[in-house]
């Protein structure tokens, strides 16, 4: 276990859904899935400090969510009550991941809090006992527990690596709009029946997010921020929204789009990792 009152900081990275269909609906209402997760090297910064006691305090960060619903917290208490562990840790966040915003941000959260204490903690839980865990707090807690950029099935816990995906610089864009998952999941236009597709399908263009044309209807701001990143190539959203991006086969070409769309946009550069950055940045935190 780590010496009480030691503080260190770790990377929570930001993922890219390269593409999202739908290829069914449970009877549990769960909709079942394939796509691809990619990993960037821009995310959030958790700060960690342990304590004797087995308190876990938050002072610093998602303030605006009560502390039963924040996925720091959450996955801190989940694995200390799961490895009986007896000390505590005073968590803080500097966050860059917009909520709402489909780049994994509170899930990353979660999976960067399992992995650090579960290091810090001295509870000696491998990648797929924490994953099994981080399923608890959200579908896409796993794959950023195994750090791995995959294709996904299922509701998204089914993983296979694709260490060999290329990992191009992106534009992202944010919109400036919170998507709601379950209203894009709830609404009847919603193509629930795409056939199901392989990664040779993929690397061939034959996939989409079809979840953009839901969330154009409804967040007419995500329709803009598509409209204005296309001119540079094939924009497309991640997850349910409400971020946007476009691949750049360097980082020069990247930012100078930015330049010209950083004018009217928020967003950022980043390149695509298909090992988390998680991992091989250790507790170095990087953003811009």
């Amino acid at each position: 276990m780590t010496t009480p009152s030691s503080t260190q900081t770790w990377f929570a990275p930001a993922k890219l859904n390269l593409f999202l269909h739908i290829t069914a609906r449970r009877e549990d209402g769960f909709h079942l899935l394939q796509s691809i997760f990619q990993f960037l090297d821009y995310g959030d910064a958790l700060n960690f400090r342990i304590t004797e006691t087995e308190a876990i305090q938050r002072l610093a960060g998602n303030e605006h969510l009560p502390l039963e619903q924040d996925l720091i917290y959450r996955a801190a208490r989940l694995l200390q009550q799961h490895c009986s562990v007896r000390q505590g840790v005073q968590l803080s966040i500097e966050k860059r991941l917009p909520m709402g915003g489909g780049l994994g941000g509170g899930s990353s959260d979660a999976a960067t809090t399992l992995v650090a204490l579960n290091q810090l903690w001295g509870c000696g839980l491998d990648k797929a006992a924490l994953a099994r865990l981080g399923l608890q707090l959200g579908a896409d807690v796993p794959v950023f527990v195994q750090g791995q950029a995959a294709w996904a099935e299922g509701v998204g816990e089914q993983l296979q690596p694709l260490p060999d995906l290329p990992e191009p610089w992106y534009v992202v864009l944010i919109p400036g709009v919170s998507v709601s998952t379950a209203k894009v999941f709830s609404d009847s236009q919603l193509n629930r029946s795409c056939p199901a597709i392989t990664i040779r399908d993929f690397l061939a263009g034959r996939a989409g997010n079809v979840c953009e044309a839901v969330v154009c209807r409804h967040y007419p701001e995500v329709a803009a921020a598509l409209s204005a990143l296309s001119q540079y190539g094939a924009a497309r959203m991640t997850g349910t929204g409400a971020c946007v991006f476009c691949a750049f086969a360097s980082e020069q070409a990247a930012r100078q789009a930015w330049t010209a769309l950083s004018v009217d946009w928020q967003g950022f550069v980043a390149r695509g990792c298909n090992t988390s950055p998680l991992y091989t940045q250790g507790r170095v935190a990087r953003g811009e």
